[in-house]
């Protein structure tokens, strides 16, 4: 007996889209499906997947909001994202991603509370399941990673998320949607890896490495949901690595910020351990949700929140203004807005990782050739055949065994006088002549 092939089912990005196309919020659609608020919006983010009875339900559903979209427009609503998008263009799903509108400040939807109930090392999961290292973050409106579009962007040119740019164009080649994420999203990355390091350098470095990670594997990046949170990932996790500590480069503080706020609030949040500065920065910084939070830094729901909620305490027990999470995200955006934080352009971004490959592709190349080599020599050298080793010697018994010679005595002494002289004094020799 075999199972019925399951109801199919648009992207989460374009459920979203027809859901927001009829002017329907979640809760209504969740009221017609028969499901919670946070079901719907699960499936919308890609986190779960509906299955069964409500499965049909909402694949109905979604059929006859499209096809009212359909009868209101000239065209249809897409429904299917073309994923076969060839080397020169990218998908409407990755194309679709770099479209990252910025999250207002007191506008979140994190979708889970904040009781600290757990311990850090708890593993819970939501009804969508556990937000671990394998869940990816919301993409679109839910992700607030947007950035200004100037790499060069003076102090105070905005906060850590930016304007919503227009929508890139379908036919871009790889280099040119690689330059748009680039010059949408590097500002404000660097800003938030300064915020996570307190160093300029190390912040434009680690921004730099993660979109030359992200260049190596474009196709990949290009067709996930949040290219940059991809990007985000990648660049915390280089400016975060234990062994940064060990460069000598880094060895030597940088000059703080001028303001003394800024420089106690910079201070405070680099006292923080780790894991907890990140999630703080992603929470009250950059504006995700907890699940996305949790997801990001490959944790779980309930142990996101308690890390933030120990940030908080920390900041607030040493700086009590900022208890208020509002307050708190206005002034990261203060403190990371006012360094002149520079980036490079994505051409020589783009060039380095080209670098880097390079270099890369031909140091294996030269280890596997001197590892071939070390083998053939081997094999040169090597003896051919068995040769068995000398054992050791035995007594034969009636023979005695031989001894170092020892001092001489009287009597050897006076029988070799009497050979040398007998030598010298004895019968000439005689030597044969030709007559």
């Amino acid at each position: 007996m075999t199972r019925s092939p399951a109801t199919p089912l648009p992207p989460p990005k374009a459920r979203r889209r027809l859901r927001e196309n009829a002017a329907l919020t979640q809760a209504q659609l969740a009221a017609r499906v028969g499901v919670t608020h946070e079901t719907v919006r699960a499936w919308e983010s890609g986190r779960t997947t509906p299955r069964g009875r409500k499965r049909e339900a909402y694949a109905k559903l979604l059929t006859t909001l499209a096809e009212e979209a359909a009868s209101r427009q000239a065209e249809p609503v897409p429904v299917v994202v073309a994923v076969g998008a060839g080397p020169g263009a990218l998908s409407d799903e990755a194309t679709d991603s770099l479209v990252l509108p910025a999250k207002p400040l007191d506008g979140r939807e994190s979708g889970a509370s904040e009781e600290p109930g757990a311990s850090e090392e708890s593993g819970a999961s939501e009804e969508s399941g556990a937000s671990g290292a394998g869940a990816g973050a919301e993409s679109g409106a839910d992700s607030g990673t947007g950035a200004v579009s100037d790499a060069g962007a003076e102090p105070g040119a905005g906060p850590l998320t930016g304007p919503e740019p227009g929508l890139a164009p379908a036919g871009m080649t790889p280099a040119q949607a690689f330059d748009a994420l680039y010059e949408f999203s590097a500002p404000a990355l660097v800003r938030q890896a300064y915020l996570l390091t307190g160093r300029r350098e190390l912040a434009r470095e680690s921004v730099e490495r993660a979109f030359q990670s992200a260049w190596e594997r474009w196709p990949e990046v290009a067709r996930d949901r949040d290219p940059v949170g991809w990007v985000r990932a990648t660049a915390y996790e280089y400016a975060l690595s234990p062994w940064q500590r060990f460069r000598l480069r880094h060895r030597h503080p940088e000059p703080p910020p001028a303001d003394p706020g800024d420089r106690t609030l910079l201070n405070t949040l680099l006292r923080l351990p780790p894991p907890r500065r990140r999630t703080l920065v992603l929470y009250d910084g950059v504006g995700l949700g907890l699940p996305e939070t949790a997801a990001e830094t490959e944790a779980s729901t309930p142990t996101a929140a308690n890390r933030l909620l120990r940030a908080r305490e920390a900041l607030a027990d040493r700086l009590p203004e900022l208890a208020d999470p509002q307050v708190l995200h206005r002034r990261l955006a203060e403190v990371a807005s006012a360094e002149r934080l520079r980036a490079a352009r994505p051409p020589t971004v783009r060039r380095g990782s080209e670098r880097r490959a390079r270099y890369l592709t031909r140091a294996a190349i030269a280890f596997t050739v001197a590892l071939i080599g070390t083998t053939a020599l081997t094999l040169r050298t090597a003896p051919t055949h068995y040769e068995p080793p000398v054992s050791p010697g035995e007594t034969v018994r009636g023979v005695p065994p031989r001894v170092a010679p020892g001092a001489l005595s009287d009597e050897q002494l006076e029988l070799r006088q009497k050979l040398r002289d007998q030598l010298q004094h004895g019968p000439e020799r005689l030597t044969p002549r030709l007559d």
